[in-house]
């Protein structure tokens, strides 16, 4: 350890930064980083701390004299301020550097780092370097209202230029386009809003009012654009205008729109056809049988290695790909047959119960738990003298059960443009949407519920957790080799929960030696350096 004096001279000023610094060994190399910077300091503390460093005067410390003051969360904070910042995405939320930008990037890293409530995170002022970090004054409290949801506001007016500049910085003419739409509810009572509405819930959480949300991405995951839609608008009806916003706003031509069955059906197909895009989905089970009724296609076909291209000679352009996923078979066909025997269940209590019920009693009941278990199609029955018969219609059981694990790839892109197995990979990455979803919508970045009770806040709180999702999508990408270099099972080490720990457990405090303050990081453990060093961060 050693005290370092820097010297730089500006227009006939000097400038004198003084520093504490260490040495250390790194891959044989010998490397120096700052432990404080203390040129703040008066000078005859700068003296007294020179002479402790190099032992010309020795102290007998009483223990009283030694205090740790301030101790914050450090590492985490400030690795995610350095990404925005080599990322690009400071200059790409506003190119001057204002206060409310900077409150956006501390939101931004709050929602990575902590997750919580907008009031959760002005709280943190006192535990955290969060707020310090972009410009606040240390151990001051900042206001919720001014410098989180005003800021979020200015944000929001945003929104339009930063994805544009996304969609420039991470898609190009030809690109694949992934889109999907999931829904998260809210909590609370939004009597005037525009956008909260009773809908179909893909979290299953009954009894809640909700919105939609379409994310769109790159081929790879990276998020580009999201959207926010009323909670009862149908997932394909949102197709037309996100392939409009990719030719008219980002000006991206000759797209790849990828999207799942219910998503891209026939009707939007055309209408994204319409645009000079083409498309690539899956079959929905109809439309299979209906090809294998016309005998475009045999069951057979269907491989997990061997896959099978084949074209309807009523529509030339259009290619499909057979595929089969045999984990997917066996669990498909155990959830049908689980649900066939609650179904016989349900029925026999029926048929043996002594309760007295008209025929149309009977009926009702017989309906109720066919649409309960969605069975219907797999069961014959009839009522006689007010008794239930029944029968499982094993011919179609057994017809769905051919079925089980198979899909087949629909695209109109050309054989030169995408190979065969080029499809099928390219429509499992439909996933990185999904779990773009996930993260955002779980303990992740915690999306959800929503508290805020204005349609515009909404928006841009969703709008913050999609940016808070693009700096980390690249930091897993940049942490690949960890993940890949880890054990298995048991012995796996490192998960995003855990790296997170790992960089929560870098702190900034100050210690007082004899009224003299030092401002002092941590040093990184092996295992906390060598994430640092995957991020390319210096602390």
């Amino acid at each position: 350890m050693y005290v370092e004096e820097i010297k730089n001279k500006q227009k006939n000023k000097t400038y004198i930064t003084v520093l504490i610094r260490e040495t250390y060994r790194k891959a044989g190399k010998v490397l120096h980083r700052t432990l404080a910077n203390i040129s703040k300091l008066p000078k005859p503390t700068i003296e007294q701390i020179k002479k402790i460093i190099t032992k010309e005067k020795i102290y007998s410390l009483d223990t009283k004299s030694i205090k740790i003051e301030n101790d914050r969360e450090y590492g985490a904070v400030y690795t995610f301020f350095k990404m925005i910042k080599n990322l690009g995405l400071e200059q790409t939320i506003y190119s001057r550097g204002e206060a409310w930008r900077n409150d956006v990037i501390a939101m931004i890293i709050g929602r990575i780092v902590y997750q919580g409530s907008k009031l959760s995170l002005v709280n943190l002022y006192e535990t955290s370097a969060l707020w310090e970090l972009v410009g606040h004054e240390t151990s001051v409290r900042p206001d919720v209202e001014k410098h989180c949801y005003e800021a979020m506001d200015r944000l929001l007016e945003r929104q339009p230029a930063i994805q544009k500049a996304l969609a420039k910085k991470h898609l190009e003419d030809g690109c694949m386009i992934l889109y999907d739409i999931t829904s998260s509810y809210v909590e609370g009572d939004y009597e005037n809003s525009e956008i909260v509405a009773y809908g179909y819930n893909r979290d299953k959480k009954r009894g809640h009012e909700q919105i939609v949300i379409g994310l769109l991405t790159n081929k790879e995951g990276c998020p580009v654009a999201i959207e926010v839609f009323k909670g009862n608008t149908p997932d394909q009806t949102t197709v037309l205008g996100q392939a409009k916003k990719l030719a008219q706003e980002y000006g991206v031509k000759s797209v790849v729109f990828a999207g799942d069955r219910g998503m891209l059906t026939p009707k939007r197909i055309e209408e994204v056809t319409e645009l000079g895009y083409k498309t690539l989905t899956a079959l929905t089970h109809p439309q299979i049988r209906n090809l294998l009724e016309k005998e475009v296609i045999q069951l057979g076909l269907f491989d997990e290695n061997n896959l099978a291209e084949v074209i309807d000679p009523e529509k030339p352009g259009i290619r499909y790909v057979l595929c089969k996923n045999p984990s997917n078979a066996k669990q498909e066909t155990e959830t049908r047959k689980a649900i066939i025997s609650k179904t016989q269940e349900a029925l026999e209590k029926l048929r043996i119960s002594k309760k007295k019920r008209t025929i149309e009693e009977l009926s009702a009941n017989v309906g109720k738990t066919l649409a309960k278990y969605r069975t219907g199609k797999y069961f014959a029955w009839e009522i006689k003298s007010n008794i239930l018969q029944y029968s499982v219609l094993e011919e179609i059981v057994q017809e769905e059960e051919n079925l089980d694990g198979c899909y087949i790839i629909r695209t109109d892109v050309s054989k030169e443009e995408l190979k065969t197995k080029e499809v099928r990979e390219s429509y499992k990455q439909l996933a990185q949407v999904e779990k773009a979803f996930r993260n955002l919508k779980t303990v992740s970045l915690e999306l959800r519920p929503l508290y805020h009770h204005n349609d515009e806040r909404i928006k841009a709180h969703v709008f913050l957790c999609m940016l808070a999702y693009y700096i980390q999508w690249h930091m897993t990408k940049k942490l690949q080799p960890l993940y890949e270099e880890d054990g298995k099972g048991k012995k796996r080490e490192y998960s995003l929960a855990i790296v997170m720990e790992q960089l929560k457990a870098i702190r900034k405090k100050t210690i007082i030696i004899e009224n003299i303050p030092l401002e002092i990081i941590s040093t990184p453990s092996v295992n906390q350096q060598k994430i640092l060093d995957l991020l390319e961060i210096t602390l």
